[in-house]
């Protein structure tokens, strides 16, 4: 990395690969919904012996991305994970406020100016420990751009919890 993420560490379930990655296709694009319980609880058991952070925020989908897959996976992540953890979970904590391309049909190096501006967040996040909730990691891209979102807000430290990360 040339230049460290806004986010202060990281935290992943599994490496994004066989037969994981088909799980997360099938969850996303398929709408196998019944797979979000194992993958979350896998991560809720991860997680819950690292520090606690004050608010759990799901990576967002703008609305038009929402309205043509019809639920936003990291959110429905996060809210088994915050019940499992009794963590507070804003409903609209963070939104996507720029439609932008796919991030994995992008290279690499195009997906920072992909999602630049992409993220709002309304909340008063004055000294808190904020952890983001996402589904899978690859560059980092997405959770860096929330990240810089939430610290302009007042985060004190934040925690990027994914479900799976990609190897490069």
């Amino acid at each position: 990395m040339q230049h460290a993420p806004a986010f202060d560490r990281t935290l992943a379930v599994f490496t994004y690969g066989f037969p994981l990655d088909a799980l997360i296709q099938a969850l996303k694009y398929g709408h196998q919904l019944a797979i979000l319980a194992p993958l979350a609880t896998a991560l809720a058991r991860r997680v819950a012996a690292t520090p606690r952070p004050d608010v759990l925020i799901a990576m967002p989908l703008h609305p038009l991305r929402l309205r043509e897959r019809g639920f936003n996976q990291a959110l429905e992540l996060a809210k088994i994970v915050a019940k499992n953890l009794d963590l507070p979970l804003p409903p609209h904590g963070a939104e996507r406020i720029r439609a932008t391309a796919p991030q994995v049909g992008l290279p690499w190096k195009q997906r920072a100016g992909n999602l630049r501006g992409a993220f709002a967040c309304s909340l008063d996040l004055q000294g808190k420990h904020v952890a983001i909730l996402d589904d899978v990691m690859t560059t980092g891209t997405s959770l860096d751009e929330l990240a810089l979102t939430l610290r302009r807000q007042g985060a004190r430290e934040i925690s990027a919890w994914v479900v799976a990360w990609t190897l490069k």
